[in-house]
């Protein structure tokens, strides 16, 4: 592996005790706890989770750049789509997990551009350091529209709007299987083995994952994966709160087909530190980002059964190319090298095969509005799922 950087002695302090609290609850669980419970402790333990804490997360100085931070191109292409949205329904927008605040702000930005303001923005996002890093960046941006953003602790019990979520699905704790030398399946689950955080597989504890299991991963031995029970119930968890509107989600995923292909025997999930990735979950737990990548057939599936119209999914290039990205990008004074090349470099990023353009993809689910979106116009990939 390479060396990465040191956290300081109060990082590691805090990662220490979160390590103390982890113990602590495969203790009382008898030895051993799901991945995914070992997955929210990491990430949203009051306190000491990596999303609880106050430690920098997102941009240069973080462990991770999202689309939003590199360019506003991103959030202007989106406010393309809000934009048709919008007038078919109450007007409202809700963000879930919001980062920094950066597209609320380039989102809003573009639709007073458009003449198209919501009358409200509510963010929903479950670490309190960001929630005031998004307050501080709204208001310092765009003093005149911060009047228009909220925040909530939880979902309404009532929407008639637009739901958004960037990079919101692949930070929800997963489940782990895996299939062993002899091709039995078993539940993949976190234990304390010579004081240390550990993988321990175990028989199924949940009847629904191991059905799940047993239809999704191959028959091959030594095959280890996640299965997102999370994604899947968020999305009908949302879907039951909407009267009318949209929900939109993108996020780096594949459809099931791909997910659980028989070379991908190792999954997909990945710890992310410093801009580094790390192969090891349990490596400072606290302090770095834990993700899976989303099975986009499962989060379909699992909103038409709860009565949504699925609307499109493609990749986030030809959502972005569709919603004008690049008519915006041809629109700058390309002679104006020194503002146009770094305009020029991250619209490259988000739209490039290599980089973000095909690993991230869009899907749109609609109840009571149109069924024609901007973003799914060309390239729709739903006879893939």
């Amino acid at each position: 592996m390479t060396t990465l950087p040191a956290a300081s002695p109060e990082a590691l302090a805090t990662s220490q005790a979160l390590c103390g609290r982890i113990s602590q609850a495969v203790a009382e669980a008898g030895g051993w706890i799901p991945f995914s419970h070992y997955m929210e402790l990491a990430l949203y333990a009051p306190g000491m989770g990596y999303y609880a804490a106050g430690s920098s997360k997102l941009g240069e100085s973080g462990d991770f750049i999202t689309a939003p931070e590199l360019t506003p191109l991103f959030g202007q292409s989106l406010a393309r789509q809000l934009a048709e949205l919008l007038p078919q329904m109450a007007g409202a927008v809700y963000e879930f997990g919001a980062g920094t605040g950066k597209l609320a702000i380039d989102v809003l930005a573009e639709l007073e551009a458009l003449g198209c303001l919501p009358q409200k923005y509510v963010i929903l996002d479950l670490s309190p350091d960001l929630v005031e890093r998004q307050r501080d960046n709204i208001r310092a941006a765009l003093p005149h529209l911060a009047g228009r953003v909220e925040w909530a602790d939880r979902l309404p019990d009532s929407i008639d709007g637009i739901v958004i979520g960037n990079e919101l699905l692949d930070a929800m704790p997963c489940e782990m299987v895996f299939r062993d030398e002899n091709r039995q399946l078993r539940q993949r689950g976190v234990t304390i083995r010579d004081g240390a955080l550990a993988y321990e597989d175990r028989d199924f504890a949940d009847a629904r994952l191991a059905e799940l299991a047993a239809q999704l991963v191959p028959d091959i031995p030594r095959y280890e994966t996640e299965i997102s029970l999370a994604n899947r119930g968020f999305i009908a968890t949302v879907a039951g709160a909407l009267t009318r509107g949209a929900i939109l989600m993108i996020d780096y995923g594949h459809a099931a087909s791909e997910y659980y292909h028989p070379e991908r025997s190792m999954g997909t999930l990945l710890g992310h530190y410093r801009h580094h990735t790390v192969q090891d979950p349990f490596y400072l737990p606290g302090l770095m980002d834990l993700t899976c990548h989303v099975d986009f057939s499962a989060v379909a599936q699992s909103g038409i059964d709860a009565g949504l119209d699925l609307i499109g999914y493609t990749s986030q290039a030809q959502f972005l190319v569709n919603c004008g990205l690049v008519d915006r990008l041809q629109s700058l004074d390309a002679n104006d090298v020194k503002s146009y090349l770094p305009v020029a470099k991250a619209a490259q990023r988000l739209l490039s095969p290599q980089e973000m353009g095909e690993t991230f993809k869009a899907m749109g689910f609609g109840k009571g509005v149109s069924i024609d979106w901007l973003g799914f116009a060309r390239g729709d990939r739903c006879y893939t799922l």
